[in-house]
């Protein structure tokens, strides 16, 4: 299955694709739409719309994951990130994807094992599952790709459960 891995923000949206069996996973591609902070948000929203438009065109993912949106200090930023999970999921569900959504606990669970890790055990595990090392530099990048690692792993193990009922 191919996943589209998606890590919200109004700034740096990360998008990462994967193929995985939910055991072995392969770099698809990975990057980070940026939005120019100078622009209105609907301006800004509406380059993520594109970008991540654009990715699905270019690599046919089969499905999609997004990070939850974690509580954050300032109700503003946490608006504004609301905001870019509506404009993934509308593009996802436009593509006809199912879409997967994960809290970071559930994320950095299934990627490192602890759902405490920090961003640099995130990105270290995420490369070594991925077999890319230290290749991905972007932290967005790595986060989407994380996401979609955990989407790929729980979708195999729910269809494993379904099949044992």
């Amino acid at each position: 299955m191919r996943v589209l891995g998606i890590d919200c923000g109004t700034e740096r949206t990360g998008y990462g694709i994967i193929d995985s069996d939910g055991r072995d996973h392969r770099l698809v591609t990975a990057g980070v739409i940026r939005g120019d902070s100078r622009l209105p948000l609907e301006e800004r929203l509406l380059a993520i719309a594109r970008g991540l438009r654009e990715a699905i065109r270019a690599h046919r993912p089969d499905t999609a994951a997004v990070e939850q949106v974690f509580h954050a200090a300032n109700s503003k930023t946490a608006l504004k990130l609301a905001h870019v999970r509506g404009v993934a999921l509308l593009v996802a569900a436009e593509a006809g994807l199912q879409v997967g959504e994960y809290s970071p606990l559930e994320v950095k669970t299934s990627v490192v094992g602890y759902g405490r890790a920090d961003k640099a055990q995130v990105q270290l595990m995420t490369g070594s599952l991925l077999r890319t090392g230290d290749s991905i530099r972007s932290e967005d990048a790595c986060d989407a790709l994380a996401v979609a690692v955990c989407h790929a792993t729980a979708r195999t193990v729910s269809a494993r459960l379904e099949v044992r009922r």
